[in-house]
């Protein structure tokens, strides 16, 4: 895999590995929202909620808006299908891999373990 790739999955992986930042994630699926309105449900400081804004948004996951002082932020799904698509390929791949197996298993078994 070229490295421009990995990074990407890198970011990815690494931003959607905290809780946090998935639920900021699933608050953005409906629309765009400012910092404030993200930051309503978590018992955090805006300041804490803004550092996880700002891995989101190195991941390429979400992308900020300034109007004045209010900062509008929104989903930005591309690099997410991205890893989805990366993982998918990779689901098939071993699922073939592992029924081969299998099957090579069950006629390796019918003919006497030999």
């Amino acid at each position: 895999m070229e490295k421009a790739k990995s990074e990407v999955l890198d970011a990815v992986f690494g931003a959607v590995a905290d809780p946090t930042r998935r639920s900021i994630l699933d608050r953005l699926r409906g629309g765009a929202m400012t910092v404030t309105e993200l930051a309503e449900p978590y018992q955090m400081s805006l300041n804490a909620v803004s550092k996880h804004i700002k891995t989101l948004e190195k991941a390429g996951l979400i992308r900020r808006e300034i109007k004045g002082r209010e900062h509008s932020c929104r989903l930005e799904a591309e690099r997410l299908e991205y890893a989805m698509s990366w993982m998918s390929y990779h689901t098939r791949l071993w699922s073939e891999r592992m029924n081969a197996l299998e099957k090579h298993l069950i006629e390796k078994q019918k003919l006497g373990g030999k």
